[in-house]
């Protein structure tokens, strides 16, 4: 037998109280008081009746003096019965309506650590991302090193010693190897700045490979990684945030030194917990600030030559990128377009 104050439990973790049990109520009270007193009333009315020849006679007179008497009664208890279902249904709606917000509660908290559980995943995908950038330039380093030196051994028993040559050994020791290195495409460096979407994008990783291999497309991508990551310890991530798209001539304008309202539409990132975020870190982190002001200054000095040779869809597939966004993101909070 439960017990009736026994909480039923509900979906989602919620409880709600059984219904209590059948009492007497004051509405209950109320309405016997009112049989008692019309009863009263009644028996008075007869006692002082006189009970002469005149008097109630006949089974029709009794028949409506019964029915006089016993309507009022009847029409109280009526009236009592709907005022105590009325009274019900008001607690049955209150304990409902009680349910279905307790639910909702339940359900948003469970929306809200289900987003914060993501972030996580997207912070350990991030570096396993830069652990997998790490461990390739590695490869790449110790692959070039020892085909260099396998190649110097093969000429050194191949060739007999010559009479060293001027010009020669002014090219050989004073190029340096960038500079027999063909650039970066302009997809090559859209793609590394917008970095691999997952650990199975090897064309990113590619892109990306090539771009660190460019000592001023190097720059900007390490400075773009380090303020990405440390904006993803926040909580904020570029993937998240939809900008505000702006025209190409806008960006060349950018590029020409204007500043103010002409190029004010860069900064159309209007996500009010990023900005707040950023620009609280901006005041109390000094690692982080000095990591803003180093990445908007690579930034800056590369679009510079990027913007001279490409086109109007080059500037815009480059406004899309992850590091365009944390670009506008932090030019914004810094105050770089006003």
């Amino acid at each position: 037998m439960s017990d009736p104050k026994q909480p039923v439990p509900l979906e989602l973790g919620v409880y709600a109280q059984q219904p209590t049990a059948q009492r007497i109520t004051g509405i209950e009270v109320i309405a016997l008081i009112l049989t008692v007193v019309w009863l009263a009333a009644v028996a008075l009315f007869f006692w002082g009746m006189d009970a002469g020849p005149g008097g109630v006679a006949g089974g029709a007179s009794l028949a409506l003096t019964l029915l006089a008497i016993l309507m009022p009664i009847a029409l109280i208890w009526v009236a009592a019965s709907a005022a105590r279902t009325a009274r019900v249904m008001r607690e049955e709606a209150a304990r409902l309506q009680s349910s279905i917000d307790a639910m909702r509660a339940a359900y948003v908290a469970g929306q809200q650590r289900g987003t914060l559980d993501m972030k996580p995943d997207m912070v350990r995908k991030l570096e396993e991302i830069a652990e997998a950038q790490r461990s390739t330039e590695v490869k790449l380093a110790t692959f070039t090193s020892m085909r260099s030196q396998g190649m110097i051994s093969e000429n050194r028993a191949a060739v007999a010693p010559a009479p060293p040559d001027e010009h020669q050994a002014s090219l050989g020791l004073g190029t340096p190897a960038e500079a027999l290195k063909d650039p970066i495409s302009v997809a090559d460096f859209v793609k590394a700045l917008n970095f691999p979407e997952n650990e199975h994008d090897k064309e990113g990783f590619r892109a990306l490979r090539r771009a660190l291999e460019d000592r001023s497309t190097e720059r900007l991508v390490r400075a773009s990684q380090d303020v990405l990551t440390l904006l993803s310890q926040d909580g904020i991530y570029m993937d998240d945030l939809r900008p505000d798209r702006s025209r190409p001539e806008i960006w060349r304008k950018f590029a020409a030194g204007e500043r103010g309202r002409a190029v004010a539409p860069l900064g159309g990132i209007h996500d009010r917990s990023s900005l707040a975020l950023a620009a609280g870190r901006m005041k109390q982190d000094p690692v982080f600030r000095d990591a803003v002001h180093h990445f908007l200054r690579q930034f800056d000095h590369t679009f510079l030559g990027f913007e001279k040779h490409a086109s109007d869809e080059e500037i815009a597939r480059l406004a899309e990128t992850r590091t365009a966004r944390a670009f506008m993101l932090l030019g914004r909070v810094t105050g770089t377009f006003d």
